[in-house]
């Protein structure tokens, strides 16, 4: 069984042992005991190194814990260092869960149903349909002012039967591990744990989104949360500085220019509705009916834009028994318009073309697009198609 001294001293960084066994031609080595915490709990593994090999993973594996290291160890005792830049991290944000969680249930009364510590944040999934901005706000503000008050954080061994004050029951039977915020919160936790609230550093709440019946809610402790708020700082002095405003100012400048830009993009539709039907006439005035009075209207170009193009289909397709054929060649591709009288359908003349010359696509009876593999294989389309 390995002892595991991270439940009684989560400051310790360097420790010796022995190793007790060994496997995968000594890459997985089992230690009498280790600092190093398996994931567990949400919370992730820790890292550093055995001698002279790099801790890749920490697996618990019930009654020992496997460390799978870089590189073989054959020595029958190890030094055993932690990145503890990588441990205080997981440390403030398991804490700052647990203060979190403690705030939410007592301003609120809503649950935490469960909890995910990811590289760059960590989210907790409250016993809701909802909280929205003000409840967002009121937790942050709350969360902050208990951090300041640098309230002791301590762990205690207690009895599973006897141990009253727990936030959440917990399943566990015999002597479990209890992690307790003075005045605030009791939970069972065999986590890493900073001695005190002020440890925790600033906390930054982000979003909250829906997660299936529950509201997911994002959190930063510490150093997570400096940096985000520096890039976040960093984004408003330049999206500031583009738009020549002040960082208060760039909500209603932005609204002001998304109004410009769907306004001028109604505009350029009509424009390109327009030129399309000027277009389509000229198109049509020069194309020669056959005996059935269908126009066959075929075109070579470059178009810089799918939108004009698919408006050009559209507009010959409204002119009575015409049909267009366009080929582009970068990427190969064809378009295909047909009018209601044309007697033909866009849609199934291409499936048909296509599957000749191995291409793809698709559209409707009136319209439809498709891509070919080389230039070759759209001359074949083309020919096909104006048949």
């Amino acid at each position: 069984m390995t002892d595991r001294l991270y439940y009684t001293d989560a400051y310790l960084r360097e420790f010796d042992a022995a190793v007790v066994d060994r496997a995968d031609g000594g890459r997985r080595v089992y230690l009498d005991r280790t600092a190093f915490y398996p994931t567990s709990g949400g919370q992730p593994f820790d890292i550093g190194r055995l001698d002279g090999a790099s801790v890749v993973d920490v697996v618990d594996e019930e009654d020992r814990i496997a460390h799978v290291l870089d590189a073989p160890v054959a020595a029958a005792r190890v030094t055993g260092r932690l990145d503890w830049a990588r441990r205080f991290d997981h440390m403030q944000q398991h804490t700052g869960q647990h203060l979190l969680s403690a705030v939410i249930a007592d301003l609120f009364g809503y649950t935490t149903a469960s909890v995910h510590f990811g590289d760059a944040s960590a989210t907790v999934d409250l016993e809701t349909g909802d909280f929205g901005p003000d409840q967002i706000a009121e937790t942050e503000r709350r969360v902050n002012e208990v951090v300041t008050e640098n309230r002791s954080v301590e762990v205690t061994f207690e009895d599973a039967a006897t141990v009253r004050g727990l936030r959440k029951a917990t399943e566990r039977q015999g002597l479990i591990r209890v992690v307790t915020i003075t005045d605030l919160d009791r939970s069972a936790c065999g986590g890493t744990h900073v001695r005190a609230t002020g440890e925790i550093g600033a906390v930054l709440l982000g979003k909250a989104e829906r997660a299936r019946h529950s509201m997911r809610l994002e959190f930063l402790c510490g150093g997570r949360a400096v940096r985000r708020a520096r890039a976040d700082a960093d984004l408003l002095a330049r999206l500031s500085s583009t738009v020549s405003a002040a960082p208060a100012e760039l909500p209603a400048v932005l609204e002001t220019r998304q109004a410009e830009l769907k306004r001028v993009a109604s505009e350029n539709r009509d424009l390109t509705t327009r030129v399309a039907a000027y277009r389509a006439a000229e198109l049509y005035a020069g194309a020669v009916p056959d005996a059935s009075g269908r126009r066959l209207i075929v075109v070579h170009e470059e178009v810089d834009s799918v939108e004009r193009l698919r408006a050009l289909g559209q507009a010959v397709a409204a002119l009575p028994g015409a049909v267009l054929v366009v080929a582009t060649g970068d990427p190969p591709s064809v378009l295909i318009a047909a009018a209601p009288d044309s007697g033909l359908d866009a849609g199934k003349a291409l499936k048909s073309a296509l599957a000749l010359a191995g291409g793809r696509g698709g559209g409707n009876a009136r319209l439809a697009q498709g891509t070919l593999p080389d230039r070759t294989a759209l001359g074949a389309v083309v020919r096909a198609l104006s048949g």
